[in-house]
């Protein structure tokens, strides 16, 4: 099956199959909250981002396997709601950037630097800190030896924007430059995009419209 990204709360997973990795894609929550387990094929090590909501749908994704970690990509409780009842079942470790760490309840075992590396099996994954819709957000970033890198950005960018800054000027041009300098100029229009709500989109999407965005300030 072709992977689409387009996923619904109470339908099932869409799984993007890469040759290293698979990624699993499922909605929760009343927030429309993505979450995304990914498993390393060679060791089959397993690692969720976002235990957004719905503990038993994630636990169901998740499988008798269970997850070796679990990444939040940042501070508001919609991405966080169901991590006490996954880390629980699953004793997982948990991750998070090291600003927005203290923001969420359950404590981080490691706290994220931009550009730290996280891994699942022989997986890595790089994080980048990005400054605006929280202190602490961090995206990751998956760069497939074998085609275009993936990128998962929680809510700092979007199909059509950046993330909700909440008519915060300053915090619009943080988070704008960070996803600029960050994503856009470091990574090519192939890169696909994993939000934390909604559809999926690629970078070479998105670049034309930057300084559409700069202009109308969101």
């Amino acid at each position: 099956m072709t992977y689409s990204g387009v996923v619904t709360v109470g339908g099932p997973a869409d799984v993007h199959e890469l040759p290293d990795l698979m990624i699993s894609k499922v909605a929760v929550g009343p927030m429309n909250n993505n979450a995304y387990l990914l498993r390393c094929r060679a060791t089959d090590e397993q690692l969720l981002i976002d235990a957004a909501a719905e503990p038993h749908t994630l636990l169901s994704l998740i499988g008798e396997s269970g997850i070796a970690s679990v990444v939040t990509t940042h501070r508001h409780q919609d991405h966080w709601s169901a991590l006490r009842e996954v880390v629980d079942a699953t004793g997982a470790r948990t991750y998070a950037g090291q600003y927005d760490a203290e923001g969420i309840p359950v404590p981080t075992d490691v706290p994220v630097a931009d550009g730290d590396t996280v891994r699942v099996g022989r997986v890595e994954l790089t994080a980048r800190h990005l400054v605006g819709h929280t202190p602490g957000s961090i995206a990751l970033v998956y760069n497939d030896p074998h085609g275009h890198p993936h990128v998962f950005t929680g809510d700092c960018l979007f199909p059509g924007g950046v993330g909700n800054t909440w008519k915060d000027s300053k915090a619009f041009e943080s988070l704008i430059n960070d996803v600029e300098t960050k994503l856009f100029d470091r990574l090519p229009d192939e890169t696909w995009v994993y939000p934390g709500h909604g559809d999926d989109t690629t970078l070479g999407a998105e670049r034309p419209h930057l300084e559409e965005w700069r202009e109308r300030g969101w």
